[in-house]
């Protein structure tokens, strides 16, 4: 066995870039997007290409292996390896120089493509490939995987996009790549000179040919291209330091045509036809892929053919001859942009929404993008199927349905040994199959570990001792990726599934949709890395931490993978206690962003819960968890004793709060929000309660709005009385048989056996991972409920946060309880209320803009549709923006969150509100999203209930 000691330190005095040894930096890396798990000894982030240079040097001494690695979105494995990764996405990752008039870029390895896209677009210029990732994938792993994407149809591969590539093999030569046999280290040339006849006639005449090296790519009559012929090779022959590519100009305007078939093969039959049209994308995908209400024309498969022109009637008349000339069920022509992109997102996350089949069984790549020609499509598609049933498997292909490449997630059981060779055996079957309708194993995303065993089924055995005399010429000592491509490692070895525990584990949660087990939710991380994206898009949240730390443990992906490494218990070793999985969650906002915006609904939120439960069992907690995890006792504590107003000069008391703060592990940055001279209830048993006969409703009185704003509970009630219905509170007093009255229930047979207590969501105990204080509020909480739950009374929930605890945290803690889940349906928010159980009202005219940000739990758990059509109502014009305001809950108080809360707050919620005109309304229905807003910008947010409240009141209908 080799000795590696002493390789950490050589590295660290050879190279400027980040040099990691330790178990986190390691166990993010150990997957990508795969069904493999190889464990490496170390990571390096370079800086430069003399960094690279450095490595392989070193390397190369201790023969230690090299694996390149970008976005780690690679589906066959070879983004992961057992040596040295290099990670390219910390500092390789610019744009060196755009020309717009040569039509060229120059980029690093570790560029994202949307970078690329964004510093394009402004000179009607594109990169001409666009995978599904497109948001994190990197130009050098779209080099190294020869990626494709939906536009192939129209701008072919990646490979058909380069022009130049600079390289250091393994030895240490800096080669420049390009036709001509630009480039090509010695023995190359000599090595296709005596293979012509083979080069010629052993490689299938495919658009989507993948698979194995393109040394055809090297023939005279091609051009004797060295840097096309280096596409596709996957890190196995030298690593790429700098790229020259070319882009395409952009159509100026673009349609969508949805065209509608009964089934995928209909569909696939029609696609070759649609391609003498010249469209850009022609996609398939099929109705189980696609969510409910996602206005796709009737049918049980579509294509998207997209078209463009130069201007807007152009592009859609050409949509209109697609949908002419297809013989379609249903179609449906879009023109407008937003439509189209939301369109686009259902097909963009396929590659995650297919890892689970309709009955929420797992299904996994493997045999992810085989291609075959376009017009043999539809026959393949059902040979394969009879293979699926065959083997009693399923999978639902979707894909690039132009260029005769599909995509599937198949149902195998990779978890048990039976499982496993059926697997292999399906595998080698299928693999016969695609070669016998003339198709290449891989159509876009690389042989890596998952085929590179069957390339000879595709090529014969003296193609691929070919592959690997090429291999040897750029890599003799086998020091770059080894095992993939050429001499592999078998296609079930190395399964990632493998080292997880076979029973499951204990746990806090119910984890409903994961059968019980902590292990499959995290085995729902398929590493497609949509986490990873680094500006957030339109509504999406995901994932904060990450877009403001650049850092793979602080997202969504790299915090699962710690989750993994701890279940395994090889590398990260100290399971539940582990001080690498809390660090990595300690940036995590619980957003809940993830539960919604990650295909596969990762509720990373839940698990970090679940996480501090196991962790500090036993344990002493941080101050914030007894402080800020218990708010809702204290300040029920204040209410009792009558000391806000003391507690709140305290606060203001500059020594005093200092040392309050420390004490609490509040961060000292952070002012400590004024509590309500009087509480909401108290000015409820107050009033003159209205009269009404209208349907009733249960207020819900929150700690946020019950101590610190108490003017949104007033305001609900204005509004909800004016929509004609009734309001009442919860019962405070534990009876066997209460009503439902005014929250002061008086039975007074039954007030002597009374216990007065308060309902709670438990959401400040759930955050902080206080499980089991958790059970015991929401266990009063039912019992106080039981009447309102028997009356089947719909509750009204005016803080977001608490309304998604109560929606989904309630009902994942108590699974026995019925009442769990009667509470968790009779939830709404204000704006679901009034659009539910007052349907005839009229809001006021309100006519103003409005800018703000629409809460994440809010996005994640509840949705925001009502809310946005109860705006429109009041003709409250404008959208919210999205992302996560930083605040969240306790995250933004907490001792050393402080930057990262406010950089979160700076990435979309300040900035519109900051370029809001002066008379717009801020709207913020969370308590921390205002608090962040008052604190951050001294700009004072509302909620929906107090605006249209006051503008009840207004003696012009609103207007100021």
């Amino acid at each position: 066995m080799t000795d590696h000691s002493g390789l950490e330190a050589e590295l660290r005095g050879a190279v400027r870039g980040e040099v990691g040894f330790d178990a986190t930096s390691r166990a993010l890396v150990t997957m990508d997007a795969s069904n493999y798990r190889r464990v490496p000894l170390g990571v390096v982030a370079p800086r430069d290409a003399d960094d690279v240079a450095a490595v392989l040097e070193v390397c190369r001494a201790r023969g230690v292996p090299v694996v390149a690695r970008g976005g780690g979105t690679s589906i066959a494995g070879q983004a992961t390896g057992t040596g040295v990764v290099l990670d390219f996405t910390r500092h390789m990752n610019g744009l060196v120089e755009l020309d717009p008039g040569s039509r060229t870029a120059v980029v690093q390895p570790g560029l994202v493509l949307d970078r690329l896209q964004e510093a394009a677009a402004p000179h009607g210029l594109r990169f001409g490939p666009d995978p599904s990732t497109h948001s994190r994938c990197t130009l050098g792993g779209m080099i190294g995987n020869n990626a494709c994407g939906s536009h192939s149809v129209a701008w072919g591969t990646t490979a058909d996009s380069v022009r130049e590539l600079s390289v250091i093999t393994a030895r240490g030569q800096r080669l420049r790549l390009g036709p001509g046999w630009a480039g090509a280290p010695d023995g190359l040339r000599e090595l296709a000179d005596g293979e012509l006849a083979r080069l010629r006639t052993g490689f299938p005449d495919l658009p989507r040919r993948i698979s194995g090296y393109a040394l055809d790519a090297l023939l005279p009559e091609k051009g004797a291209d060295v840097a096309r012929s280096f596409c596709g090779s996957e890190g196995t022959l030298a690593l790429l330091t700098e790229a020259v590519v070319r882009l395409v100009e952009a159509p100026r305007a673009r349609a969508l045509a949805v065209l509608a078939y009964t089934d995928d093969s209909a569909a696939a039959e029609a696609a070759a036809g649609l391609l003498p049209l010249r469209p850009l994308t022609v996609e398939g995908m099929a109705a189980d892929l696609v969510p409910a209400g996602a206005g796709l024309p009737r049918g049980g498969a579509w294509l998207f053919v997209e078209t463009g022109g130069r201007t807007a009637r152009e592009a859609r008349a050409r949509a209109e001859e697609a949908v002419r000339a297809a013989d379609v069920v249903s179609a449906l022509v879009v023109t407008d942009p937003a439509d189209q992109r939301t369109l686009w997102r259902i097909r963009e996350d396929a590659s995650g929404t297919a890892t689970r089949m309709p009955d929420g069984t797992e299904a996994w790549p493997g045999w992810e993008d085989c291609a075959v020609p376009p017009a043999r499509l539809g026959a393949y598609l059902r040979d394969f199927r009879a293979l699926l049933a065959a083997h009693g498997l399923r999978g639902t292909p979707y894909g690039h349905f132009g260029d005769g490449c599909i995509h599937v997630r198949v149902d195998f059981d990779l978890l048990t040994e039976a499982g496993v060779g059926r697997f292999r055996r399906f595998s080698g079957e299928l693999a016969d199959l695609v070669v016998a309708h003339g198709g290449s194993l891989s159509g876009e995303h690389g042989d890596g570990q998952a085929r590179a065993e069957l390339l000879p089924r595709m090529y014969g055995a003296e193609t691929v001792r070919l592959f690997e005399r090429a291999k040897a010429v750029w890599d003799p000592d086998d020091l770059l990726n080894p095992g993939m491509l050429v001499r592999p490692a078998p296609l079930d070895a190395n399964l990632r599934f493998s080292v997880l525990p076979a029973r499951p584990v204990d746990v806090a949660f119910g984890y409903p949709a994961d059968g019980g087990d902590f292990t499959a939710a995290v085995r729902r991380c398929v590493g497609v890395a949509k986490c990873r994206t680094t500006t957030a898009a339109g509504p999406a949240v995901m994932c904060p931490s990450f877009r403001v730390t650049g850092e793979e443990e602080h997202s969504t992906r790299g915090r699962a993978r710690l989750l993994h490494e701890m279940l395994a218990g090889e590398l990260i070793t100290g399971g539940w206690r582990s001080p690498e999985v809390r660090d990595a969650l300690d940036l995590c906002l619980s957003c809940k962003g993830c539960r919604s915006d990650c295909p596969v609904g990762v509720d990373m939120a839940t698990y970090k819960a679940e996480f501090l439960h196991h962790h500090y069992a036993g344990r002493r907690r941080p101050a914030a968890h007894h402080t800020l995890g218990r708010l809702p006792q204290w300040l029920r504590w204040t209410a009792r004793t009558k000391t806000a107003p003391l507690v709140n000069a305290l606060a203001r008391t500059g020594p005093l709060a200092g040392l309050g703060k420390r004490l609490a592990g509040i961060t000292p940055e952070r002012e400590i929000p004024r509590l309500a001279a009087q509480t909401f209830t108290a000015w409820w048993r107050g009033r003159v309660p209205a009269k009404g006969a209208g349907n009733l409703v249960v207020l819900w009185p929150d700690t946020f709005t019950e101590h610190l704003a108490p003017s949104v509970g007033r305001a609900a009630v204005r509004v909800l009385e004016a929509a004609g219905l009734r309001v009442a509170l919860p019962p405070t007093l534990l009876l066997p048989r209460g009503a439902i009255a005014d929250g002061r229930t008086r039975a007074a047979t039954a007030l002597l056996a009374a216990r007065r207590s308060r309902v709670c969501c438990g959401l400040t105990y759930v955050s902080t991972g206080q499980l089991d204080r958790a059970r015991t509020v929401l266990r009063r909480t039912l019992d106080l409920m039981e009447p309102v739950l028997r009356a089947g009374v719909p509750v009204v929930v005016l803080e977001p946060s608490c309304a998604a605890a109560l929606r989904t945290d309630l009902p994942d803690l108590l699974p026995d309880d019925p009442r769990a889940a009667r509470l968790s349906a009779a939830v709404r928010t204000f704006a679901e209320t009034l659009e539910r159980h007052a349907p005839h009202w009229t809001p006021p005219a309100v006519g103003r803009p409005v800018a703000g940000q629409t809460h994440c739990h809010q996005h994640a758990v509840l949705g925001d549709t009502p809310d946005r059509r109860l705006r429109a109502a009041a003709g409250l014009t404008g959208d919210l923006s999205g992302g996560c305001c930083g605040l969240a809950g306790n995250f933004g108080f907490e001792k050393g969150h402080f930057e990262v809360s406010r950089a979160c707050a700076e990435e979309q919620l300040l900035p519109s509100v900051r370029q809001a005109p002066p008379d717009t309304v801020i709207l913020a229905d969370g308590f921390s999203c205002r608090t962040q807003l008052e604190q951050l910008a001294g700009v004072r947010g509302r909620h929906l209930a107090e605006v249209l409240a006051e503008a009840l009141d207004s003696p012009a209908g609103g207007a100021e």
